[in-house]
């Protein structure tokens, strides 16, 4: 796995901060949540994309299309964050309230779900794959 520089990791953190806080906050302030968490999804997004696997290992290539899976789930919940602020699709109140009203969250929860997966088994798949002579 290609390392980041340190501007990188600390857009990485920076990243991961703000997508933590925007969830936090997400029912309580739902006008700055979307915002926070939409940045921190972007910058996350963009950092993992550059960590780059130039091996030949199905296992970890696999894992990370699956991890790219994940920051596509994460923004589309910044996407369904935004919607959650009003009505901008047009559906009826209760098609609204079923189908977006605070579904983010699920999405989330399934994108989060993911990356530990991915970076735990990534992780000792690299580590399988370091100790080979």
């Amino acid at each position: 796995m290609k390392q980041l520089n340190s501007l990188q990791s600390a857009i990485f953190l920076i990243g991961a901060i703000l997508m933590v806080a925007g969830a936090a906050i997400g029912m309580i302030y739902k006008s700055v949540a979307p915002w926070l968490f939409a940045i921190g999804a972007l910058a996350f997004t963009a950092m993992q994309l550059q960590q780059r696997y130039e091996g030949d290992n199905i296992t970890i290539v696999r894992l990370r299309r699956i991890m790219l899976m994940s920051d596509v789930l994460l923004i589309l919940t910044a996407a369904l964050m935004f919607a959650d602020e009003g009505n901008p699709f047009g559906l009826d109140h209760l098609t609204w309230v079923n189908y977006v009203h605070n579904n983010w969250l699920v999405l989330l929860l399934v994108a989060a779900v993911i990356q530990l997966y991915t970076v735990f088994r990534m992780d000792a798949e690299l580590k399988k794959e370091a100790k080979k002579p």
